[in-house]
């Protein structure tokens, strides 16, 4: 055999066993320890934050006070039954939370429980991530393994290509050798099977395509379009406390969660007319404009019409109010076939506004935080506990007595029919 052939042989026989070998040492990085704050980002992160209290309690530190660390797993796989069961510490928090049931999370194994507290036991106030993350913005993506994945498919994809070209190379030798007429070679630009292989992946591809853009029609997580007026939900409802249903007072009446028109706002702007906090809590937009409250708050007066020097409203000749409505862009916006009413949530079911709308008293600039897809409200519907001292639920004999007995720990709103297709489509 020529030695030219046997010289390539041996740098194929090399590169493969080094591909190997890093295959081996990205496969035990990629299976380490599990990643807690990925694992927190995607399960805890819209009702907890590690350093304060929000839907939850702050974590930080939170499992060196349960009685020990079974407590702790049970608690997390399913926090229904450990109050159930009638734990005083269980009791306690759920009352603290007003009540407010916990999902759970039968899937999270032990170490990975243990990975999401060992993360944030190690968060520090400046790097410490709200509830609920900042959707596309959210830091869990730069700890991705992904990249592990692309080294190892190039290296195999290198590896398959070193070994062809070599096993042509020894055929044809082996060929010459023996006196076999070897074949011409066809470009891979030409050869039939490549071609039909393009072909199949282009088609799959395509299809693929097609069919994801058409789920996503009309989906807008993570939209956050310019106002007319820069409004700081973080100012309003996170630092002054005001109360959500103060201005979106619908929310627990009707179907829909109102938007508050201008005379409210001035309900408390004919007193404040400037932004005094530009030090210690600066308004700024997504891209890290900084933007003056003061003049904000200006805006707000022309679309009232209020006169802040001579505090009264300007009057149009026929004595009317010379106010215009301001235009806001929405943001949470449903198919026109899809049912949803906000009372039905916040009063009767006693949901958190975070738990759709995220840590809504951290945003500066509102933006859609959840998918608002179907997958997402029917899972939602199949993991959260209905609150059965409503009344309404009296008739429930059965689940009631269930409960009573013990047979189960609370009932969710799939047993009450919550994910039948009329309950949102009729």
């Amino acid at each position: 055999m020529p030695e030219s052939i046997l010289q390539l042989f041996r740098i194929s026989s090399r590169t493969a066993l080094a591909v190997i070998y890093a295959l081996i040492l990205f496969s035990n990085t990629a299976t380490a320890a599990p990643d807690g704050k990925a694992l927190f980002q995607s399960n805890c992160a819209s009702c907890h934050n590690p350093l304060k209290d929000a839907t939850g309690p702050a974590l930080k530190g939170i499992n060196a006070t349960f009685p020990s660390k079974e407590w702790g797993y049970n608690w997390v796989h399913n926090s229904a039954a450990v109050i159930a069961s009638g734990d005083k510490m269980a009791v306690e928090m759920y009352n603290k939370f007003n009540k407010a049931a916990m999902t759970a999370f039968p899937q999270l194994k032990n170490e990975e429980i243990d990975a999401i507290f060992a993360y944030v036991n190690s968060v520090t106030p400046s790097a410490a991530p709200t509830a609920g993350g900042t959707g596309a913005q959210s830091e869990g993506s730069a700890d991705s393994n992904g990249y592990l994945y692309v080294i190892i498919t190039l290296s195999l994809l290198v590896l398959v290509v070193i070994l062809w070209k070599a096993n042509q190379a020894l055929s044809r030798a082996a060929n010459d050798k023996e006196g076999i007429i070897n074949e011409k070679e066809v470009p891979l630009y030409r050869n039939k099977v490549v071609i039909a292989m393009v072909a199949i992946v282009a088609f799959i591809m395509a299809g693929y395509w097609l069919v994801n853009g058409a789920i996503n029609e009309g989906r807008q997580q993570n939209y956050r379009p310019i106002q007319p007026i820069f409004y700081s939900h973080k100012v309003h409802a996170g630092i002054n406390q005001i109360n959500c249903l103060y201005c979106h007072a619908g929310a627990e009446k009707s179907r829909q969660g109102m938007i508050p028109s201008s005379n409210v706002c001035m309900n408390c702007h004919k007193q404040i007319n400037e932004y005094t906090g530009e030090k210690d809590m600066p308004l700024k937009t997504a891209e890290g404009k900084v933007i003056n409250g003061t003049e904000e708050i200006k805006k707000l007066y022309e679309y009232a019409g209020w006169d802040p020097v001579a505090k009264k409203y300007k009057l149009n000749a026929d004595g009317s109010i010379a106010a215009t409505p301001i235009k806001w862009v929405k943001i949470h916006n449903l198919p026109d076939h899809v049912y949803f009413n906000h009372s039905q949530h916040v009063k009767v079911g006693q949901v958190q506004c975070q738990r759709c709308h995220g840590e809504i008293t951290e945003m500066d600039e509102v933006y859609q935080f959840a998918p608002l897809s179907m997958g997402w409200c029917i899972n939602c519907h199949r993991q959260t506990q209905v609150k059965f001292d409503n009344d309404y639920y009296s008739i429930f004999a059965k689940y009631r007595e269930e409960i009573k007995s013990g047979k189960r720990t609370g009932v969710t709103v799939e047993e009450l029919g919550g994910t039948e297709c009329q309950k949102c489509h009729y």
